[in-house]
């Protein structure tokens, strides 16, 4: 249910390459798009995201040359190399396989001096396909296209919004949707991870926890792409922290994420509130240990037994055995469900609008985001994004 502005809530629930043919068993086709999402002049993250244009890949090898002398300090998504200026991605033995289609975004951070230029080129299974990478920190509005419904969801989505005037408390003065955290970091979000849960967690399972969290949160944000000056063609998530309250737990030795231990509010592992935004809702971490790069926007709460989900601005919530049961799923439909109440999406438990049947956010309805859904959130975005000057 939704007990507040916040939705929280149960259910039951750019660079393009070149593509180039390799005559092999394979054709490999590809685009790479190179993210900064961070740079605070000696150190900075970056996401880099691959696209598969040609045969499915199994595994695939994502290789790039530094112009200057930057260096990868940790990287996710996939296992991060470096020699000299020489960098290697391997797939992750979790997720090999990138599909026709389809596309995996790897992170890192890391150091330079100097100038910090983005490659130039890039290839995937030896075959070029970069064209020369574009940082873009203060992405531009893909669209500026208005507000076009199709003709049969006016009137429902009417219905919605009147509904929410008349029930959230601070509709327009509230600043901590999940649009302010995006807008906030100008284009992408951060995570912790609260395991709520007496189980053990390897690094392959760290790693597919983050790559299952990115790939749903990018399905919604996919609704928003080039959509009523919505200035953001890709938002990447980064996990940059885990609340534990035993560090035995966490069976890997890197310091790719931070780690909080024995910090226990709610009867859970807390991850340090000074770096949460939802503690620091101003946009600044003087407290955090790590500073602005390693804050967390949200916390993705994964709790042993628990039925059903929360969700709201501060994150989402479900059981650890669902997510870990899910995590290779094409839509997860709790986690889903509870990142639109994020971004300030509605229950549904007592009424439903006029002349829609199924969707995401009516609890029970529906597995993935529908039409319906898409739109809801296109319209939530309609009547905030005049705080943001758009």
């Amino acid at each position: 249910m939704r007990t507040s502005i916040l939705a929280v809530a149960f259910s039951v629930m750019a660079a393009l390459g070149v593509i180039v043919a390799q005559p092999a068993q394979a054709a490999v086709a590809c685009s790479v798009t190179y993210t900064k999402t961070w740079d605070n002049g000696g150190a900075f993250g970056a996401n880099v995201t691959i696209n598969n244009l040609g045969d499915p890949l199994n595994p695939w090898t994502l290789r790039f040359t530094w112009p200057g002398n930057q260096q990868v300090g940790q990287g996710w998504n996939g296992t991060w190399t470096q020699s000299g200026q020489n960098v290697t991605v391997t797939a992750p033995a979790y997720a090999p396989v990138l599909s026709t289609g389809a596309s995996v975004t790897v992170g890192f951070n890391g150091t330079y001096s100097g100038a910090n230029n983005a490659p130039t080129s890039y290839s995937i299974n030896g075959v070029t396909c970069g064209g020369p990478g574009t940082p873009s920190p203060t992405p531009t509005p893909t669209s500026s296209t208005g507000w076009n419904p199709p003709a049969n969801l006016v009137n429902p989505l009417n219905q919605v919004w009147s509904h929410v005037e008349s029930t959230y408390g601070n509709l327009y003065g509230f600043r901590n949707y999940g649009w302010d955290q995006v807008m906030a970091n100008r284009g992408y979000v951060n995570y912790c991870v609260r395991w709520d849960s007496p189980a053990s967690v390897t690094a392959a399972q760290r790693d597919a926890i983050h790559a299952a969290l990115q790939r749903q949160f990018k399905k919604w944000m996919d609704v928003m792409a080039g959509h009523n000056a919505w200035p953001y063609t890709d938002v990447p998530v980064r996990v940059v922290g885990w609340a534990v309250r035993d560090r035995a737990q966490l069976q890997w030795t890197d310091n790719s994420v931070d780690v909080y231990v024995g910090d226990i509010r709610e009867n859970a592992p807390q991850c340090a509130p000074p770096c949460g935004r939802f503690f620091n809702q101003g946009g600044t971490y003087p407290n955090c240990p790590g500073g602005v790069a390693r804050h967390y926007d949200m916390s993705l709460w994964l709790t042993a037994g628990m039925g059903g989900g929360a969700g709201g601005d501060w994150g989402q919530r479900m059981g650890s055995e669902y997510f870990m049961n899910n995590i290779n799923a094409s839509n997860m439909h709790i986690l889903l469900h509870e990142i639109g109440h994020t971004f300030g999406l509605d229950d549904f438990y007592d009424w439903t609008p006029t002349g829609v049947g199924g969707f995401l956010m009516k609890a029970g309805s529906a597995s993935q985001i529908t039409e319906f859904d898409a739109w809801m959130l296109r319209d939530f975005w309609r009547h905030v994004k005049n705080r943001y000057g758009l």
